[in-house]
């Protein structure tokens, strides 16, 4: 289990569109160097709908070799058919990874729990692995399906030693709170917003987008939370709370990856495939003075 800020990275694209292994490298340690416990590779923050199972292996096996530690690792691997649901679960699995955050099937709508209870039955028998650890990842706001309380706990108690943890994206307090009171599941919230009630209720920290360019604080708002220190705890959040909900005026993929082109000099962060379009420069601007100006962020 990771404890802290894991880091949903973003991936680089090159001109053709393909994986930028060096990029994607230098970012992961340069989060690992400012605060992030972990990383999430190919959540909905890289794209990961718009990148090929093979490319996912092969970047997350360069993520390794670049000197990743695989325990700090949990890629995403949720597809909406088993088999290749299995081969990327397998293959993180194989590769020494803490665990693999997967989404429900989620091109069918309005199917029943007992059905994708019976999908997960199906990956958890198909990868055949005692190592396997599953963080399963709820955020029907985008997949459109989403995981029940009841389901998670039946999971959860029907396989213990695979369900391990749950990323709540929902954005619904309500519902990351009872999913907290499941006993021994592991749940990040899927922002900051809402850390420091989580911790208090027992949370280990978050897995949260803007963890690419405001890890240091974020990890810090944790770490102080842990440590007992609440009310600079609470002061610092405020300042988290607010980069958070200005990033979220803007187009969040699109945004960060034009703020690391710019912080980076890089301009291939700009790349992104489509259907996503980058923002304008207008807007690039606007937002890069507001973090500078307001919250001291360096371009």
């Amino acid at each position: 289990m990771i404890k802290g800020l894991i880091a949903p990275i973003l991936t680089p694209f090159d001109n053709d569109l393909k994986v930028d292994q060096k990029m994607y490298d230098d970012l992961a340690h340069q989060l690992m160097n400012n605060g992030c416990s972990g990383l999430a590779p190919f959540g909905t923050t890289g794209e990961a709908l718009s990148v090929g199972n093979k490319e996912r292996m092969l970047a997350i096996e360069g993520l390794v070799k670049s000197g990743i530690d695989p325990q700090k690792l949990i890629p995403g691997t949720g597809l909406c058919n088993l088999p290749d649901t299995i081969e990327i679960t397998k293959h993180a699995i194989e590769l020494g990874c803490l665990g693999a955050m997967t989404l429900p099937p989620f091109y069918f709508k309005g199917m029943s729990d007992d059905g994708l209870f019976d999908y997960f039955e199906k990956l958890i028998d198909g990868v055949n692995d005692s190592r396997l650890k599953i963080y399963l990842y709820h955020i029907p706001q985008v997949s459109g399906v989403g995981l029940s309380i009841d389901l998670v706990k039946n999971l959860k108690e029907s396989y213990p030693e695979f369900i391990i943890g749950i990323k709540d994206s929902s954005g619904v307090w309500e519902n990351t709170e009872a999913l907290l009171k499941i006993k021994d599941l592991v749940v990040y919230p899927g922002a900051e917003l809402p850390v420091i009630e989580a911790i208090k209720l027992g949370a280990l920290g978050c897995i949260s987008a803007t963890a690419n360019l405001n890890s240091k604080d974020i990890s810090k708002v944790i770490d102080l939370c842990h440590s007992g220190n609440w009310e600079e705890a609470e002061e610092l959040q405020k300042k988290v709370k607010s980069v958070r909900l200005l990033f979220q005026d803007y187009a969040p993929i699109p945004a960060q990856k034009s703020l690391l082109a710019l912080q980076t000099k890089n301009s291939l962060w700009n790349n992104l495939r489509p259907p996503f379009k980058p923002i304008s420069q207008n807007k690039t601007a606007e937002l890069a003075t507001k973090l500078r100006d307001s919250y001291g962020f360096e371009f």
